[in-house]
């Protein structure tokens, strides 16, 4: 009796076996390829990271207004620095389940395939996810992101080694990267496959990184400039160069664009309107659009951390949108400038990193600036000409801080970034704010990593300070 039992259960196991394989094989979609190919993700991970770095949640509701390039005239609690532990979760969960875990897909792919081109260009993109992600939060997941069979719940690094260990990454990116290799890729949306200038772009991200760290790591940041320059590395070199990606027409426009076609919540800041028109920017017509009603001034900005009835008085009709230029659809989203790279070589000369001519570069900035938004001729002279544009040798942070900050006009989580690396413009917080006075240094990480990786985060906490809007992080020093 107990061998015939265990006969048909053996029947029965059989039975339900072949059951599952056949339920397998019903529920494989013949028309998807069961193997991602990395151009298609190449192109997929690549758009959904700048629609996080360019869209609401990261720019135009948070890093715009803190950097006060941007203001809001209705709804303006966030102006006024008012979020909750869910406000912030768009850059965390996009940046590591979506970017970082598509990177990692690619670089693998290309591995498989001998492909060492599309592990570089992968690296070089989750490079500046990470960075995102760490000029934004602080100490971030990194050593074990994206790991997931391994570590479910990862460490939180500091934000030192994460920044040291993006700029390995970039260096392997830069040796894996070889435009003579005969290796293509293709999905790109940035280069179009143009290794050798991903290879710049990998080498402007490490610039970029050693100035962020410059004044709490002045050596290292030295090291990395001459690390560059040894290798005969180059940088972005001209507009044409940019790291950007093009949008094109709804439903894949710029998301600026898209949300304008719905909403009109956002304006140009009054503080950065007030100091185009005090320097007879000619950049102005580009980043505002005139008023819907005529007004005096034609570009009208509200003050940051307006309540809702002090932009209500204002009005929409009498205020200014910010330019047609950045409401297009296939405006740019832009991830690298010329103009921020002739900036960065300035500051890097005026600390002492290199012997480049600080003010030459600085004055070269300004024109790419303006180049970027096809503005030359005789308005580019006289605007550099003023003497309160004129480079100061005696305070390069000045100078070059508040020209860069106009320069990333739009690039809200870079603009925020540099502007407390390197403290100007100095920007002041309206009274109706809720933070006494300050203005966000950092965003607070979201609630679900204290349900989900609880003691790494409490761990987080306790290293870094308390989860504040107004806790500094560790590259902003002063």
């Amino acid at each position: 009796m107990k061998n015939k039992k265990l006969y048909i259960l053996a029947i029965l196991a059989i039975a339900f076996s072949s059951c599952n394989k056949e339920l397998d094989e019903v529920n494989i979609n013949p028309n998807a390829p069961e193997i991602p190919q990395p151009d298609y993700l190449l192109t997929g991970t690549t758009k959904t990271t700048a629609d996080t770095y360019w869209g609401g949640t990261n720019n135009m509701n948070s890093s715009l207004l803190f950097a006060q390039h941007w203001a809001k005239v209705q709804y303006t609690e966030e102006d006024r620095f008012i979020f909750s532990n869910s406000s912030f979760t768009s850059l965390w969960s996009t940046g590591y389940a979506q970017s970082i875990a598509g990177f990692n897909k690619i670089i693998e792919l290309g591995d498989a395939q001998g492909n060492p081109n599309y592990r570089g260009v992968a690296l070089v993109l989750r490079s500046w996810v990470f960075l995102l992600l760490t000029d934004a939060y602080g100490d971030i997941p990194y050593s074990q992101a994206g790991k997931i069979k391994q570590f479910v719940t990862p460490v939180y690094d500091k934000q030192k080694d994460v920044y040291y260990g993006i700029l390995n990454d970039l260096k392997t990116a830069q040796a894996a990267l070889d435009p003579a290799s005969g290796k293509v890729i293709s999905g790109d949306v940035i280069y179009s496959g143009n290794i050798a200038l991903w290879k710049k772009f990998a080498n402007s991200l490490r610039l970029r990184i050693a100035l962020r760290i410059a004044d709490k790591e002045p050596a290292k940041s030295k090291q990395v400039i001459d690390e560059i320059l040894a290798e005969g590395g180059t940088y972005i070199n001209s507009k044409s160069e940019n790291a950007q990606l093009f949008y094109s027409d709804s439903p894949q426009q710029n998301p600026v664009a898209a949300s304008f076609e719905t909403r009109n919540d956002y304006r140009i800041s009054k503080t950065i309107v007030d100091k185009l028109f005090a320097l007879n920017d000619p950049r102005l017509p580009i980043y505002a659009s005139k008023t819907d009603n005529a007004t005096p001034q034609t570009y009208v900005g509200i003050p940051n951390g307006s309540t809702n009835s002090e932009a209500s008085a204002i009005g929409l009709a009498n205020s200014s949108r910010p330019g047609t230029y950045f409401l297009a659809p296939k405006a740019p989203a832009v991830i690298f400038s010329y103009a921020e790279l002739l900036f960065d070589r300035a500051e890097a000369a005026a600390r002492g990193f290199t012997t480049e001519n600080a003010a030459d570069l600085y004055k070269q900035a300004i024109r790419a600036s303006f180049d970027q938004y096809s503005i030359g001729g005789s308005a580019v002279d006289d605007y550099i000409n003023q003497a309160s544009v004129q480079y100061d040798a005696g305070n390069y942070k000045k100078s070059i801080g508040e020209q860069k900050w106009i320069a990333l006009f739009g690039q809200g989580l870079e603009a925020w970034a540099e502007q407390r690396r390197l403290d100007y413009p100095q920007l002041t917080a309206s009274v109706n704010t809720v933070l006494s006075g300050k203005i966000p240094v950092r965003f607070i990480y979201p609630g679900t990593e204290q349900s989900l990786n609880g003691q790494n985060y409490k761990n987080a906490v306790s290293s870094q300070g308390a989860d504040l809007l107004t806790t500094k992080l560790w590259f902003d020093a002063f």
